[in-house]
């Protein structure tokens, strides 16, 4: 993807979310992110649980009020959306599907009751005739059909509740999905299915996503670059490939040493990298440096010659630093 012509929809810089501010049990959830998401991509967000992955997704469309720094959509500074007019047109444009299909769900709904939440709200319909004509609409766009409309989230499977999640997300035609680990909650069947709608979706709808997960395999195949955070800091931001096949980051190289591989031969033989974290923690200042081309990694000053040399091995193009 080409970036230099593609206009920046979301603007993440040093985005601070801490929780206890001042007790003994302080903690920095998300600590000094920056990131740029542009129009009609999909940009993954990975690590391992307590990474802080979520809570910058929930920061992001202001579910939590951030500690510190500033998040942008569309030119807008979030945190400045104050007017209540205001903050409705922000939550039409950015919408979020969350984890757990069917926490996320009310049980005491009906599925058009669940779809057409936004739509209500909006007033994007005229009328009751045409609130279900848009509900069976955006049903059949996600693979469900007309007739699930007059059923309880309880009557559904785990993929078919995340469908319904998906519809409410599409129901007020948003710019922009946060996707909270959508297909973790998933049978290894149904995810592909899920992820291979999201992508059709994506191109018949114009639609951005910040994809976040755990899981790297799933997050290459429908990722257009990847973020690597660890303990609420961004690690390692670059091309999804080459995230992928060439990391540069020691704790990258560790969470693509646990993918399993589906061949028997060499799973036997895979070793799994331990991750030493204690180099995050020795008082360097650290910040997020373009080593090849669009491929970023936190480094100190002394450090950056390291992944150099790593870049020039794995055959990417170096970067002369200023």
């Amino acid at each position: 993807m080409d970036y230099t012509d593609r206009k920046k929809i979301l603007e993440v810089k040093d985005l601070k979310q801490y929780f206890n501010v001042g007790k003994r049990d302080e903690v920095r959830a998300v600590d000094d992110v920056s990131f740029d998401i542009y129009e009609g991509e999909t940009f993954g967000l990975v690590g391992e649980s307590g990474s802080g992955k979520t809570t910058t997704g929930r920061a992001i469309i202001h579910l939590y009020e951030p500690t510190g720094g500033e998040v942008r959509f569309d030119g807008r500074d979030v945190s400045k959306i104050k007017d209540r007019k205001e903050q409705l047109e922000f939550r039409k444009e950015m919408q979020m599907i969350f984890q757990d299909p069917y926490a996320s769900l009310n049980p005491r709904m009906k599925v058009k009751d669940i779809v057409a939440e936004g739509i209500d709200i909006h007033h994007l319909a005229k009328n009751d005739e045409e609130r279900s004509k848009m509900v069976e609409d955006l049903l059949e766009t996600v693979g469900l059909n007309k007739d699930h409309s007059s059923r309880y989230p309880h009557e559904f499977s785990g993929g078919q509740r995340q469908r319904i999640g998906i519809a409410r997300a599409l129901a007020v035609n948003p710019k922009f999905i946060i996707a909270d680990e959508p297909i973790s909650a998933l049978d290894v069947s149904i995810q592909a299915q899920v992820v291979n709608l999201m992508k059709e979706l994506q191109v018949k709808q114009s639609l951005t996503y910040l994809f976040i997960a755990h899981d790297l395999s799933m997050v290459k195949y429908i990722s257009d670059r990847i973020g690597v955070m660890h303990y609420g800091r961004m690690l390692e931001i670059g091309p999804a490939d080459e995230v992928y096949t060439k990391p540069l980051h020691d704790y990258t190289t560790s969470l693509l040493s646990a993918v399993p591989i589906p061949d028997p031969e060499i799973e036997r033989t895979r070793q799994q990298l331990d991750y030493d974290s204690s180099r995050e923690s020795d008082g360097k200042p650290r910040k997020m440096v373009e080593i090849a081309p669009h491929h970023f990694v936190r480094a100190a000053e002394d450090e950056i010659g390291m992944y150099q040399d790593r870049a020039r091995k794995a055959g990417l193009e170096v970067l002369q630093q200023a």
